[in-house]
């Protein structure tokens, strides 16, 4: 099969309302077949993608597990529509040979907006003012003792304070001037990043139980991997200060939930304010969304009309590269090519 002809075939494995009707007429334009249909298990998305050359796939609800590539009979590319990738198995597309790339610059501007908004509302306390405020009360009158007692005195001023960032790529970073406008310090563990690069955006590299101690607002931002995986967990929560709040709008993965729920209890740290959790959705009964100092804002960092359509441009242009015989431009697992161009034949390097 040659790259551009009718027999490239497609694959959507969800019927996501308003998005999977604007593929069949641009694949059709390409020349490739395109297939969206909802999987609600791994047989039925092997069997939709058996014969795919290309998957486009929103890994966080519907995962490509080693089970699904290996039933996949020719597939060149899987084309995710999110930065993370956690939940494509990588080292069983490696083996095949199949290329995986992502949308690296997708959302940087919403997650990083929404964190600095989860790091004003728990030094603010905006959502325990807005809940009083429904009630009744109201700042300085008879019916704001609550507000007065209970609220007012763990506000905070943020000049001053430190937020310190667990990873630093291009969300933290796009966070850090955000962070600065408000005078707040900032901090970073990552080991993948040199002090110099860290230092010209005003940032200083420190080791992991710096960043738990001195952190007023600990905000990650890292990619989920085996190692990061609980990194958040009670020996963490132990060494944190305890008017810290924590932030999340990475993966839930990087907190024991469990422990962090403990800690909140136990006031070894004040508040967490959670985009994700883990599991996605979260059991509606969970004890730790329940909690007065936890506030949680349903996996919505990410959105905006204009990240959502770049969210969905980048797979579509990633796939029309990889038809065109060209590599696509963002590969998450480049140690794959030897066993693509085997399979597959040299592909034309980005112009």
């Amino acid at each position: 099969m040659k790259s551009g002809t009718a027999n490239f075939k497609v694959v959507l494995p969800l019927a996501l309302s308003g998005e999977s009707e604007k593929y069949p007429q641009k694949f059709r334009e390409l020349g490739a077949e395109f297939v969206g249909q909802h999987c609600s298990n791994d047989d039925e998305f092997i069997a939709l993608a058996k014969d795919a050359d290309a998957i486009i796939t929103v890994g966080s609800i519907r995962p490509v597990p080693r089970k699904v590539i290996e039933g996949l009979e020719r597939c060149r590319l899987i084309s995710n529509t999110q930065i993370g990738y956690d939940s494509i198995d990588i080292a069983a597309a490696t083996e095949r040979g199949i290329l995986v790339t992502n949308v690296p610059d997708y959302c940087v501007e919403e997650v990083s907006d929404h964190a600095m908004a989860l790091i004003l509302a728990c030094a603010r306390k905006i959502v325990h003012l807005n809940e009083a405020a429904k009630k009744g009360q109201w700042g300085l009158s008879a019916s704001g003792i609550e507000i007065q007692q209970g609220i007012w005195p763990k506000m905070s001023r943020l000049q001053g304070q430190t937020l310190g960032l667990l990873g630093l790529g291009k969300v933290s970073r796009a966070l850090v001037p955000k962070a600065q406008g408000f005078q707040l310090r900032v901090i970073a563990y990552d080991p993948y990043i040199s002090p110099e690069v860290a230092q010209q955006i005003g940032v200083e590299l420190v080791d992991l139980k710096r960043l738990l101690r001195e952190s007023d607002f600990l905000s990650i931002h890292a990619a989920l991997t085996p190692e990061t995986r609980h990194i958040m967990n009670a020996e963490a929560f132990d060494q944190m200060k305890p008017t810290a709040c924590l932030i999340n709008t990475a993966r839930g993965g990087f907190i024991d939930e469990a422990a962090l729920y403990q800690a909140l209890k136990e006031g070894k740290i004040a508040m967490a304010a959670l985009d994700v959790t883990d599991p996605e959705p979260p059991d509606p009964q969970s004890p730790l969304l329940a909690m007065d100092n936890v506030i949680s804002t349903a996996h919505s960092a990410f959105f905006s009309p204009t990240s959502e359509a770049e969210r969905w441009y980048r797979p579509v242009a990633e796939v029309t590269w990889v038809m065109r015989g060209e590599w696509p431009r963002a590969v998450v697992n480049p140690q794959a090519k030897e066993k693509y161009v085997a399979r597959w034949g040299a592909m034309k390097e980005p112009s």
